[in-house]
């Protein structure tokens, strides 16, 4: 009898850490997004390269532009990108598989080119995924968070 109830808090405590996100996977994404866009800000190139998939990443920038193809990144293109000095907050990981960490959170600062920059506020969602036991960013969806909102409010948003 004491081993059913043993084996039954198991059951129940493992399932209410996967519930709660506390997953290891979803800590080691957190803290490999913080490096990775801390060295974006840093110009780091080099780690920033390192940081994302081998095979390539698929990305959708804020700019209205479609989805960009299957690209391998390299520290020459990170270097055309332009300036930019963002924070990120509200960082959420969603572990998908064992080898799959879904993240979703909100970046802002500062973006531009040649001295001239403006304000940037925009949501990220990103796919990062475990290549050789290291995790790197497979995929990365940037869309426009606009200052003040555009959306209505509808009885929809309410329904559990």
């Amino acid at each position: 009898m004491k081993k059913y109830l043993l084996t039954s808090l198991l059951m129940l405590t493992t399932v209410s850490v996967i519930a709660d996100g506390h997953m290891s996977s979803e800590k080691e994404v957190l803290k490999a997004l913080s490096e990775y866009m801390d060295a974006r800000n840093s110009k780091d190139y080099k780690t920033v390269v390192a940081m994302s998939s081998k095979t390539g990443t698929l990305d959708t920038n804020s700019d209205g532009s479609f989805h960009k193809p299957l690209a391998t990144q390299t520290e020459a293109s990170w270097a055309k990108s332009g300036d930019a000095v963002t924070q990120h907050f509200y960082a959420e990981a969603t572990a998908i598989s064992e080898d799959v960490v879904h993240v979703r959170f909100y970046s802002e600062g500062m973006v531009g080119n040649d001295g001239s920059l403006s304000d940037y506020r925009t949501r990220v969602t990103m796919n990062w995924v475990k290549e050789s036991g290291k995790w790197v960013v497979k995929t990365a969806h940037y869309s426009p968070a606009s200052y003040g909102g555009v959306h209505k409010t509808q009885a929809s948003d309410f329904e559990d």
